[in-house]
C-alpha cells in the first residue's frame, strides 16, 4: 500500500494500518521493573529530530522518507513540541470559528449532500502547513528479535508513517494514541523513521475547540516490544455487593503470542502495602482469559480516600520463565443512579469541578508532569473534586495521577464541531456534522471506542464525555449507545442534546447545560425532572468573574439532584514572549501573534495565570466548594 494525498478529504478515511484501541497498560520484563516502573520493554524516541516545514502539500518534501533522500538542509525540532512554537507557521487561538473562515468558503464532506465529498480540500490546500520529521534509530537490545509496536500518544492532526522507506500507516484524531506494528519494516542496525504532519484534513471539523490551533508531534514517541506470550489488552471491572462491604473483581486478559499460544498467566491482587488478598493458579495461556474473585471488607476508593489495589498479571513461558508483568492500580467503587440522583458509593455526589485544558505557558499543550502535579496540588487546595478533560483525551500520566489523588473524572471524547451549527450566536445546522450524517459516524465511533479502551481501568473515570458543542444527531447518539454497551459501570454525558431536544432520550445519562443562571436551573429542577444536573461549564471566569456563586452553591442543599458542575476554566490559555520594546518577558493572549481571525483575550478565562498563579477567583472556588468537600 502507498500513502494517499486525499485520505484528507475523507473523513471516511482516519485510520490506516493502525492496530486497534487497548488499554493504556504497560508490560515489564520482571516484577522488580515493575515495582521500580521502569520497563526495559519500552525505548523512548523523545528529543531532537530532523525537521522541514512546508507552507502548502504543493511544496512539501515529496520522498523525503526514502533512505537515499538527501536531508543534508533540514533543521531540528525536539519532540515532543508544537511546530508553530518552534517558529515555524501561524500561531493562532479561535473559539468557535474554523481557521479558514474568511479565507476559503467550506462545508464539510456530504453535508451538503451524499453527491458532494468536496474532494481537494484539504489536500490541496494552500494553507494546510506539512512538518516533515526524521528520526533514526537503533534498537535497544530488549527489544531485539521482538515483535514492536510505536506508539504516538498526540499528533495533530493528520499523519504518514514510513520505516525505512516503506510506507507503514496514516491515523487522526490528534489526542488518541496512535499504535502501529514496526515488526516487519526493522532491519539491523540504524533504522530511519519518518512522519509527514498535516495540520488540517477531515479530522478539523472535528476539532473546533476554543484552543490554540497548532500542529506536529506534541505529545511522547515510544518504541514497545511485545515478548513472545504478551498481554494486548485488559479489562478490569471493580464494582462492590449492594452493601458496599464486598468487591466484585472481574479482569479480562486478552493474550497474544509471536508464534503460538504458550505458556501460563497468573494474577495477584495486592493491599496498597504489598500484601496479597488474592491470587489464582497457573492458567493456561488462551486467547482471552476471564478471572473473577470476591474480595470481602474490601477498602472503598473515593475522593478523601482513594484507596488503591495493585493487580499484577505475571506471564511464563513454558520453561516457566517470566517474559511479561503488567501491574495496574485498581479501585472498587460503584457509580450509579438511584432515585434519579448519581450517588457513588451509595453517597450523593457533588461535583466541585473544573474543566482543564492541558496548557503550559511555554509549551502549549505539550505539558510535563512538573505541570499535573502543581495543578493537583492547587485542586486539593481549593476544594477542587472535579476534572473535565475539555475537550479531548489528556495525557496519560493525569488518568494515574487522579487515581492515586482521589480526583472524579470526566473523560471527553476529542470531538468539538461548534463551526457546524452556530454561526454568529445563533444555532444553524444546515451543514453540521456529525449529525446523521453515515459518512462521519464511524469517525466519531473510533474516538469513541479510542476513548473508552485507553482509560476504560481508571477508577477516577467516573463518565464518558462524547464531546462538546457539537449539536445532537443519529452519530452522537450512536456514540452513547456504544459507551453504554461498552461499559455499563459508568454514566454518559453530552450538553449539545440540548440543542435538539428530539434525541434528550437517547443521549447523556444526565441534563447538563452551560451557563444556565441559577434560577433557570431551579426551574428545571421544581418541574418534574428526569435527570440530574450537571454545569458542565459555569461560572466563566474571565475578567472580574465568579461573583455570583453563592447562587449556584445555594442549589446544592435544596435540591439533591442539582449535583455541582465544571468552572470555565482552569487556566488561561496564553503564551510567554519577550516584549519586542522591553525586552521583557511578557505573556501574550489570542490577537496578540499577528493572528486574524481570532477571539483575542477570549483565551483568558482561567481561574490560574497561565504561568499559574492563582488569580483572586480562585478564593471564592476555595470558599464555596469548601462548604460541600
Amino acid at each position: 500500500m502507498k500513502a494517499d494525498l486525499t485520505w484528507l478529504d475523507d473523513p471516511q478515511t482516519f485510520r490506516i494500518n493502525q492496530l486497534p484501541a487497548h488499554s493504556d497498560h504497560r508490560g515489564y520484563a520482571s516484577v522488580e521493573e515493575a515495582t521500580a516502573q521502569h520497563s526495559s520493554l519500552v525505548q523512548s524516541l523523545d528529543g531532537t529530530w530532523q525537521f522541514a516545514f512546508a507552507p502548502d502539500p504543493v511544496h512539501r518534501f515529496e520522498g523525503f522518507y526514502r533512505p537515499d533522500y538527501d536531508r543534508s538542509a533540514f533543521d531540528r525540532l525536539t519532540v515532543p513540541g508544537h511546530i508553530e512554537l518552534a517558529g515555524y507557521g501561524q500561531i493562532q487561538y479561535i473559539n468557535t470559528a474554523y481557521p479558514w473562515e474568511g479565507h476559503h468558503y467550506r462545508r464539510p464532506a456530504y453535508s451538503m449532500g451524499a453527491d458532494q465529498p468536496e474532494k481537494g480540500m484539504f489536500s490541496t490546500d494552500p494553507q494546510n502547513t506539512v512538518g516533515a520529521y526524521v528520526k533514526h534509530f537503533t534498537l535497544n537490545p530488549a527489544l531485539v528479535n521482538q515483535r514492536v509496536s510505536i506508539e504516538f500518544d498526540g499528533v495533530e492532526q493528520a499523519m504518514f508513517l514510513w520505516l525505512n522507506g516503506q510506507f507503514v500507516g496514516y491515523a487522526e484524531d490528534s489526542f488518541s494514541r496512535s499504535e502501529f506494528d514496526l515488526t516487519p519494516y526493522l532491519q539491523d542496525g540504524q533504522n530511519l523513521l519518518a512522519v509527514e504532519v498535516f495540520k488540517h484534513s477531515t479530522a478539523a471539523f472535528l476539532e473546533d475547540q476554543d484552543m490554540f490551533r497548532f500542529s506536529g508531534i506534541f505529545r511522547s514517541v515510544r518504541l514497545v516490544a511485545k515478548p513472545e506470550l504478551h498481554v494486548e489488552d485488559l479489562t478490569i471491572r471493580a464494582g462492590l455487593d449492594d452493601a458496599f462491604q464486598t468487591g466484585d473483581l472481574k479482569v479480562r486478559l486478552q493474550l497474544t503470542a509471536a508464534s503460538q499460544l504458550s505458556g501460563t498467566a497468573t494474577a495477584q491482587l495486592l493491599t496498597a502495602d504489598g500484601q496479597e488478598v488474592w491470587a489464582t493458579d497457573e492458567q493456561p495461556a488462551a486467547s482471552t482469559l476471564d478471572l473473577a474473585a470476591a474480595i470481602d471488607h474490601v477498602h472503598l476508593w473515593d475522593h478523601h480516600d482513594p484507596y488503591l489495589y495493585q493487580l499484577r498479571i505475571t506471564l511464563k513461558d513454558v520453561a516457566g520463565q517470566v517474559v511479561e508483568v503488567v501491574p495496574y492500580p485498581v479501585g472498587f467503587r460503584r457509580i450509579e443512579l438511584k432515585d434519579k440522583v448519581m450517588c457513588l458509593n451509595g453517597q450523593r455526589l457533588i461535583l466541585n469541578g473544573v474543566n482543564r485544558h492541558e496548557w503550559d505557558a511555554h509549551r502549549g499543550r505539550a505539558v510535563t508532569m512538573a505541570d499535573m502535579t502543581q495543578d493537583l496540588q492547587t485542586f486539593h487546595d481549593n476544594h477542587i473534586n472535579a476534572v473535565r478533560t475539555c475537550h479531548y483525551p489528556d495525557q496519560d500520566a493525569w488518568y494515574y495521577l487522579c487515581d492515586q489523588q482521589g480526583i472524579y473524572m470526566m473523560a471527553e471524547n476529542n470531538l468539538e464541531t461548534h463551526g457546524t451549527w452556530q454561526k454568529m450566536g445563533a444555532v444553524e445546522p444546515s451543514y453540521n456534522v456529525p449529525g446523521s450524517l453515515p459518512q462521519w459516524q464511524l469517525a466519531v465511533l473510533d474516538r469513541a471506542k479510542s476513548n473508552y479502551e485507553m482509560f476504560k481501568n481508571h477508577p477516577a473515570v467516573l463518565f464518558w464525555s462524547l464531546g462538546n458543542e457539537s449539536y445532537a444527531g443519529d452519530d452522537i447518539a450512536a456514540m452513547d449507545a456504544f459507551y453504554h454497551h461498552a461499559d455499563p459501570t459508568r454514566l454518559t454525558h453530552y450538553e449539545g442534546v440540548c440543542r435538539n431536544r428530539v434525541y434528550e432520550d437517547r443521549i447523556s445519562d444526565m441534563e447538563s447545560m452551560m451557563y444556565d443562571p441559577p434560577r433557570a436551573i431551579e426551574d428545571y429542577l421544581k418541574n418534574d425532572p428526569q435527570k440530574p444536573f450537571v454545569n458542565c461549564e459555569y461560572m466563566h471566569d474571565m475578567g472580574n468573574s465568579l461573583g455570583g456563586m453563592a447562587s449556584y452553591d445555594a442549589l446544592i442543599d435544596q435540591y439533591p439532584m442539582y449535583q455541582g458542575g465544571f468552572i470555565w476554566d482552569f487556566i488561561d490559555q496564553a503564551l510567554w514572549v519577550k516584549d519586542e520594546v522591553t525586552g521583557q518577558p511578557v505573556l501574550r493572549y489570542g490577537g496578540d501573534f499577528d493572528d486574524r481571525h481570532s477571539d483575542y483575550e477570549f483565551s483568558g478565562d482561567g481561574l490560574l495565570f497561565a504561568d499559574r498563579t492563582p488569580k483572586p477567583a480562585l478564593q471564592e472556588v476555595d470558599y464555596y466548594y469548601g462548604q460541600h468537600d
